[in-house]
């Protein structure tokens, strides 16, 4: 229920969605009814009276969230936030009660764990309270956070050389893993290194539940995918670093809609880079996670996705656009949208109509009573930045170095911008002599064409069919097996970016339906399997040979290509 509130309670109000915002009200009342005489939000406690604080963090960021786009909750949500502090306070107080595991305390220690590894999540709304809604709690606020990084696991010390690990964690002990499981699971550690060490070119974390290496046979969890997107986005908005801005594109415009179905109805609970086919497998490759875990269905693993994946897009555009100072309006993270606000108490909007990231063009209709300052983003990838304000010329204007932002004076009224980035075709090295091609913020992938087989959903746990009548129809699980073959290598040299023709499709990731694509001379390979499951480490370079004729390979965006290979072994077909 915590996930289920934090995701749609942005979705909701992004949509201006009647029927969701009715659902989140009623639940939001409900909860708000029954809080305990003490302060406790929630009904559950631990056998024996205990309590754990874990499951509050998400409700929470669903209720500022809420306070943010509804002032009628205001009073009732703040009030409950306030009683609920000087609650956690006096329990905190008492070593550390409601976070960490005391003797006699059920469940097991294990079940502490998530706060103690997560306990930033709170942090973030305690410190929404600090800037906004401080009443008369400021210190007490400051206390919590001060006393919630005194128990929490320590990630400053984690993220330091000699502690944290880069190499493939199928190369050390089980007992690593098992030692330091806290500072490994893939959701939690969105974090510079980790992308370095254990990312995946569509964006997110390599993560079968815990950070494994870069071998493309690695999967990415659902839950990694849209929690990577909103700690990218909070990042960005926090601290101002582009990079943050360009990864929290490139896994919102990859890795999650690689994972759901074009209508939205099923997803994986795993995503594979070079994933075949998505059937149930005869072994799984995975760390921790079953061998259906790469279908798409309605929980093909454990349920936490079908709860989770949909805060992904509402947290990205819930950051799209951000203030710069108090003069100031930044477009952060590049899409489609619109925002109405005010700045030094004058009413602005902006409307921003584009097919980016498919289309390299980003048209503006700003409207405002007085000048102000408006600011666009420049992604790294860009190879130019052009600007045309109205009918004047169109000119490129100075990029500052260390936010990548553009700054455009709007004089007041209404102004028409047009805003152009440069998008050329790229190659970024992988592991295993491989490479990934990639067109501005989209990867682009070998697309493998399927047969389809559908059936009833089924139970994550024991497999079994729900019971008819019990879910809507759209709700089925899939397997998807591939109709041609995968093992290819390509000639990077060969690459060829084409338009395509047509509007974008709806869905707009529907498979293989996006107009642009990309070719490549291709062969086919050798490509030994993993644990006799799943495409494992390609051969080595210097000992490919193409198995027959070259042929034109056909690649598409990756979130179009439920079927992909996106790690691609490069080979020289030049004679």
């Amino acid at each position: 229920m915590p996930y289920w509130v934090n995701g749609l309670v942005p979705l909701s109000y992004t949509l201006q969605d009647e029927r969701l915002k009715a659902q989140v009200h009623s639940v939001v009342d409900t909860i708000l009814d029954r809080i305990q005489p003490d302060g406790w939000i929630g009904p559950e406690t631990l056998a024996g009276g205990g309590r754990m604080i874990w499951a509050r963090t998400l409700l929470f960021l669903g209720l500022t969230n809420l306070v943010d786009a509804n002032s009628t909750y205001e009073v009732p949500v703040i009030n409950a936030l306030h009683r609920f502090n000087a609650l956690m306070n006096s329990m905190l107080k008492q070593n550390g009660t409601g976070m960490v595991y005391h003797e006699g305390d059920k469940p097991t220690a294990d079940d502490f764990l998530w706060f103690r590894a997560r306990a930033e999540d709170m942090m973030v709304s305690l410190q929404w309270l600090i800037d906004y809604h401080p009443g008369n709690q400021s210190a007490l606020l400051k206390e919590n956070i001060e006393m919630l990084h005194k128990f929490a696991y320590k990630w400053e010390a984690w993220y330091t050389e000699g502690s944290y690990i880069k190499e493939d964690l199928y190369d050390l002990p089980q007992s690593v893993t098992d030692d330091q499981w806290a500072f490994l699971h893939g959701v939690t550690i969105a974090e510079d290194w980790t992308f370095q060490y254990h990312g995946s070119a569509s964006g997110t974390i390599l993560a079968d539940e815990r950070i494994d290496g870069l071998n493309a046979y690695y999967g990415s969890e659902l839950c990694t995918d849209v929690e990577t997107i909103y700690s990218l986005a909070y990042n960005y908005f926090a601290i101002g670093d582009p990079d943050y801005a360009d990864r929290a594109e490139l896994t919102a415009f990859n890795s999650l809609p690689a994972a759901m179905s074009g209508d939205w109805w099923s997803h994986q609970y795993m995503t594979e880079p070079n994933q075949p086919f998505s059937k149930n497998l005869p072994a799984t490759p995975f760390f921790d996670d079953n061998t259906q875990s790469q279908t798409f269905g309605l929980e093909p693993n454990y349920p936490c996705c079908t709860v989770n994946h949909p805060q992904g897009y509402p947290k990205f555009t819930m950051y799209s656009f951000l203030r710069n100072g108090k003069t100031g309006i930044v477009h952060a993270l590049l899409s489609p949208g619109k925002v109405n606000t005010e700045v030094q108490g004058k009413p602005i909007s902006v409307d921003c109509q584009t097919d980016y990231p498919f289309n390299s063009s980003l048209s503006y209709v700003v409207g405002c009573q007085d000048p102000f300052e408006f600011y666009l983003r420049v992604p790294k990838w860009a190879t130019s930045a052009t600007v045309q304000i109205g009918d004047s010329d169109i000119h490129a204007p100075p990029v500052d170095r260390k936010s990548g932002l553009i700054k455009i004076k709007v004089p007041s009224g209404t102004t028409n911008i047009r805003y152009d980035l440069g998008m050329e075709l790229q190659t970024v090295p992988r592991a295993n002599d491989t490479v990934s091609v990639y067109r501005g913020p989209l990867l682009y992938a070998f697309h493998i064409h399927h047969t389809v087989t559908s059936g009833p959903p089924k139970f994550y746990n024991n497999q079994t069919d729900y019971p008819a009548g019990t879910y809507p129809p759209q709700a089925q699980d899939h397997t998807l097996l591939n109709s041609t073959q995968w093992n290819i290598a390509i000639d990077p040299t060969t690459l060829a970016f084409h338009e395509g023709s047509g509007p974008l499709p709806s869905p707009t990731f529907e498979d293989g339906k996006l107009p642009a694509y990309v070719t490549a001379k291709a062969c086919l390979i050798d490509w030994p399997m993993f644990r006799g499951a799943v495409p494992g480490t390609p051969i080595p370079k210097n000992e490919r040979k193409c198995l027959g004729d070259a042929f034109e390979a056909i690649l598409r965006p990756y979130g179009s290509a439920k079927l992909h290979m996106s790690d691609l072994p490069t080979i020289d077909l030049s004679e």
